[in-house]
């Protein structure tokens, strides 16, 4: 049982992004609490704007920590299943 699960958006754009969020959330089981989005920061900061303000039913909050190439989501439990 994995409470936290992690995706890596380097070399995305921002619409593949997008989609890759959707799907990922979409498919976490109810015991995911915690998804950190690793989306770099040094190669420009378009990744990180459409992570920080993207928006899904099963997130929670976002917490923006020390490392600015990482966001981390806090999930809801999918109420849709």
């Amino acid at each position: 049982m994995a409470f936290y699960a992690k995706i890596d958006l380097h070399g995305q754009t921002a619409e593949s992004a997008k989609k890759l969020l959707t799907s990922r959330l979409s498919q976490l089981s109810d015991d995911v609490r915690e998804l950190t989005v690793i989306h770099g920061y040094h190669n420009g900061t378009r990744l990180l704007e459409t992570v920080r303000h993207f928006k899904h039913y099963r997130i929670e909050r976002k917490i923006l920590g020390l490392n600015n190439g990482e966001t981390v989501f806090i999930i809801k439990p999918d109420s849709k299943k």
